[in-house]
């Protein structure tokens, strides 16, 4: 076992305006945390936490003497599905609670499926599918390829 363990347990989005946030996510039908307000929140996905946490607190923790960032990171999120058709029904689904169309779903070179989407801050997601993504019984992926 190395120092750092091999896991991603928590993606923290910087949120510049955490009451419309968090309301796009709970559209999605995710369960917020109990414990979740307007300085704090959490989604468990899979077991992977998605954190919100106002950008400003944010930066002045992992970024101390930085700017506020603006514009897309480069960095995207993602949900993969059970299946194929899934990703259009998802897709579908994530435009209607709110989300920005990126890309729309589209077969992969690569054997798979997936659109892109933008939340109301502009952080991206890929909603995805693999042919050989296998899943626990809590969704956490298992297998990608």
């Amino acid at each position: 076992m190395t120092v750092l363990p091999a896991r991603l347990s928590i993606v923290t989005l910087g949120a510049r305006d955490m009451v419309n946030l968090r309301r796009f996510y709970r559209a999605l039908g995710w369960p917020e945390l109990p414990a979740g307000d307007d300085t704090w929140t959490g989604f468990l996905l899979g077991g992977v936490l998605l954190a919100l946490f106002p950008m400003g607190d944010l930066t002045a923790e992992a970024a101390p003497g930085s700017a506020t960032p603006t514009g897309w990171a480069g960095v995207t999120l993602a949900c993969t599905v059970d299946t194929r058709d899934e990703v259009d029904r998802a897709y579908s689904a994530a435009v209607s609670a709110g989300a920005t169309p990126v890309a729309g779903a589209t077969d992969r070179p690569w054997g798979g499926r997936s659109a892109f989407i933008a939340d109301p801050e502009g952080n991206r997601w890929e909603i995805t599918w693999g042919p050989e993504a296998t899943f626990d019984e809590r969704g956490a992926l298992l297998t990608w390829g």
